[in-house]
């Protein structure tokens, strides 16, 4: 399959970011950029389906009993932060470089993977079945995501995630958890040599979450990072304030699974204060990781591609099924006030893709 400009639908690919760049679609308000990508796989002569705001579409030139490979990327957003100097909402081109919310964060990746979808669903047969889910809610990893619309794709033999990573592979990736810690104390009057402070109580706890290291370590995204963020207490100045509320963002790995650690966190705790109770938000969002030796990280080696363990947690997080991360722009970028993309990154960005997938075999 020769990578020609030509061939690459790179046009299309850039007409389409330009277009979701001036839709809004703060996350589970993506209604709009949905009905862009589903008419542009229309528009193509494609037959897509749609769940909610996820769009998917799988091409039908594959040999039967072929493993399936998935191509996902996410288009929402989240909400600007203050410091753009340019309309969010409105493409601005300025060089090669296009400004807008969403061009780095993941809509290039979104639109680059499209535009392979179209080319290689073009040719005579491929060794896999081909499928691109374009999906929603990533942002706050939302159960109205890609997560809801596994059980209509059928089984996943290997997907590649398209997020920024400067066209390196992400061959791990980092899980979360959110823990809402509660110490409980006695009021009393500040005056006075009354009650519980269970601010005074929290101070071990807190001093264990930021010094404590748990021996399992990953060789490619190194110990479990725990980070207390937000804390809570106290009702008036004169008041021993009977409950410090607060929160821990813990960063794990694969050699963890997330109820793993937080029975191992909640023993640890219970252990410096009997007082205080952890409770995780969810445990949904565990750290994933691929193998090796799996085909998708050798064809990566013989292109010269540098692997990594990814800090930033992606849909990755959600699919029980060996899965990468790659895509054109920069993490960096994301989030911030100006976002952009080169035009040649996304040139490259689609490419990349096809080379990745030229002769894969699974």
């Amino acid at each position: 399959m020769p990578v020609t400009t030509d061939t690459l639908y790179y046009q299309a690919a850039v007409d389409l970011l330009k277009t979701l760049i001036g839709t809004p679609s703060f996350s589970r308000e993506e209604e709009g950029t949905a009905d862009l990508i589903f008419r542009f796989l229309q528009d193509h002569g494609h037959s897509p389906q749609r769940q909610g705001n996820n769009v998917w579409c799988l091409a039908e030139n594959h040999a039967a009993g072929a493993p399936t490979i998935l191509l996902n990327s996410h288009h929402d957003t989240v909400k600007p932060v203050s410091g753009w100097q340019r309309d969010p909402f409105t493409p601005t081109l300025e060089g090669d470089t296009l400004y807008g919310l969403g061009s780095n964060d993941a809509g290039a990746s979104a639109v680059s993977m499209l535009a392979v979808f179209l080319h290689l669903s073009r040719q005579p047969q491929l060794p896999y079945r081909l499928m691109v889910a374009i999906t929603a809610e990533e942002e706050v990893s939302g159960p109205g995501g890609v997560q809801s619309i596994l059980p209509e794709l059928g089984p996943i033999d290997l997907a590649i995630v398209g997020e920024p990573t400067l066209l390196q592979l992400a061959v791990a990736e980092r899980g979360l958890m959110v823990l809402d810690c509660t110490v409980h104390g006695k009021a009393g009057h500040a005056a006075r040599q009354e009650g519980e402070n269970a601010l005074y109580k929290a101070i071990p706890v807190i001093q264990w979450f930021r010094g404590h290291e748990f021996p399992g370590v990953s060789d490619m995204l190194g110990p479990v990072k725990m980070s207390v963020t937000q804390i809570e207490a106290g009702t008036q100045h004169n008041v021993v304030p009977d409950a410090c509320r607060f929160v821990v963002d813990v960063r794990t790995n694969e050699c963890y699974g997330n109820e793993e650690l937080l029975t191992m966190i909640q023993e640890h705790v219970q252990g410096i204060e009997k007082d205080c109770e952890v409770k995780a938000r969810s445990t949904r969002l565990n750290s994933s990781g691929i193998a090796r030796d799996h085909p998708i990280v050798q064809r990566a080696g013989e292109l010269g591609l540098a692997t990594y363990g990814s800090p930033t947690l992606s849909d990755q997080a959600l699919m029980p099924f060996p899965s990468v991360k790659t895509g054109p722009g920069d993490s960096a970028r994301s989030h911030t006030a100006d976002e952009f993309i080169r035009l040649p990154e996304i040139r490259e960005g689609i490419a990349h893709y096809i080379r990745l997938l030229e002769g894969l075999e699974l």
